[in-house]
């Protein structure tokens, strides 16, 4: 009697867990049926920066995560059944290094990374071109992807533009934000769709001081005075036409550098300015931790995500604060400012190339950006992101913007770019603050000269 109550619950169990796993499948397939697309054999090794392989609870909206690991076995693992995934998972703290290392050590096939990390690998030759295997693969459409980033991204195009050697996967989000109630508060007119540099400066003057409704302080702009990439230095510099060098970061020998035109006084005068208007923490990217919320006391966040409000409007169904906080496009002439793009590449000596390529394709297709939107919020970087919440404007304008962009010698693939203009515009806009700054044009001779010495340095 025991046996057969035994053996029944044993039944029992397994079709409860059937049922589960596959009620699981339909919740990250949406119901539909995944088939064999090949039975190709292989064994990819996979290091993915920052990608979460585990279920988990998202900490801003309370909703529950699917993990990679069940993403790939209701999806991959059924489409290609014999290629074996080895899968690592690297914190961002040290991407970098860590995958450096695996690229070196030829312990690696497919990376998903930092676009800055791609373009500097790509360089170092530890990379492999892909437009051969695009090319061969009629199933592969190049056109799905915003053409903006496809054609000009440093991240995924080599430095003259001629080859491809990254899939982009994952946009940054760097959109100007605004207070729609604190504009009324102060019978400010909202910002236009394409705001220049002038407007935002303009309105963001009025709204700097004791709230006229409210009496509470209020500060009139914001934005991250030591950003890693000047993400605010680069829109403003396409809005001035400010191209800060010519050349070709394939012949950086020969680059030559127009830091102290200007336009670039421009940029630096309106920095200058500007700086008097943020709160005081803003030099360290503090002091707007409410900016999107019910608590906000900031009327224009410059190069904003809008990750709060809209987390807050996932965790409680509530549009008021999308209402509250509109988006508009960036700086440029076009709307458009800097676009950071996370790609995934594909290692010099891969040692599957074609099982490789399958996967690549897979992880930085339709399908996986759905899944990293549902369930992490992450940009897509697809032309028909029809999966995109109809609520969530931030990302529809990320997407906007990436579509108007384009890459200038001002980025994060220029090595003096990252290494001294970055750091020193983060000091002259520290000084500023502080009420000290230095001469703009005084500023910019010295940035000049020490960018000539630099390149001279390399011949």
């Amino acid at each position: 009697m025991k046996k057969w109550m035994m053996i029944a619950i044993a039944c029992i169990l397994a079709f409860t867990l059937a049922g589960c796993s596959s009620n699981s499948d339909n919740a990250i397939t949406d119901g539909a049926e995944i088939g064999k697309v090949s039975d190709m054999k292989g064994t990819v090794r996979v290091a993915l920066a920052g990608w979460k392989l585990e279920n988990g609870i998202d900490p801003l909206t309370g909703n529950e995560t699917i993990g990679l690991t069940d993403y790939l076995k209701a999806t991959f693992d059924k489409m290609y059944p014999n290629i074996k995934l080895e899968v690592f998972q690297i914190p961002w703290e040290n991407a970098k290094a860590k995958q450096s290392a695996m690229l070196l050590s030829k312990d690696v096939d497919i990376l998903y990374t930092g676009g800055a990390f791609a373009s500097q690998w790509y360089q170092d030759g530890l990379l492999r071109d892909l437009d051969d295997l695009i090319a061969a693969d009629k199933s592969f459409d190049p056109s799905m992807y915003l053409q903006g980033i496809w054609n000009n991204s440093y991240s995924t195009k080599s430095p003259d533009g001629t080859k491809q050697f990254g899939i982009p996967a994952v946009l940054g989000r760097r959109l100007i934000v605004y207070d729609a109630q604190l504009f009324k508060d102060w019978g400010v007119d909202p910002l236009s769709a394409k705001p220049t540099p002038a407007e935002v400066l303009e309105k963001a003057k009025k709204m700097t001081g004791k709230n006229p409704k409210t009496g509470e302080q209020n500060y009139g702009l914001f934005w991250s005075g030591n950003s890693l990439n000047g993400s605010t230095f680069v829109a403003l510099t396409l809005a001035f036409g400010a191209k800060g060098a010519e050349g070709n970061l394939n012949d950086i020998k020969n680059i030559k550098w127009m830091l102290n035109t200007p336009e670039m006084v421009q940029v630096l005068d309106w920095l200058k300015e500007a700086a008097a208007l943020p709160p005081k923490g803003f030099i360290n990217a503090q002091g707007a931790e409410n900016f999107g919320l019910n608590k906000n006391n900031i009327a224009i966040g410059l190069d904003q995500s809008g990750g709060s409000t809209m987390s807050e409007y996932r965790a409680k169904k509530d549009g008021a604060l999308l209402d509250r906080f509109p988006s508009v496009m960036n700086l440029g002439p076009k709307g458009e400012g800097w676009v950071a793009v996370d790609p995934f590449v594909m290692a010099k000596d891969a040692k599957d190339v074609e099982a490789s390529w399958e996967v690549l394709k897979f992880l930085s297709g339709y399908e996986t950006q759905k899944y990293m939107y549902r369930n992490y919020s992450n940009t897509p970087t697809l032309r028909d992101a029809d999966f995109v919440d109809e609520k969530d404007q931030y990302v529809k304008r990320a997407l906007e913007v990436a579509e108007v962009a384009h890459s200038e010698l001002m980025d994060e693939a220029n090595p003096f770019f990252m290494s001294d203009i970055v750091p020193a515009v983060n000091g002259f806009i520290s000084k500023a603050a502080a009420g000290n700054a230095p001469d703009s044009k005084t500023f910019l001779d010295e940035l000049q000269a020490r960018a000539e010495k630099w390149t001279a340095n390399l011949k």
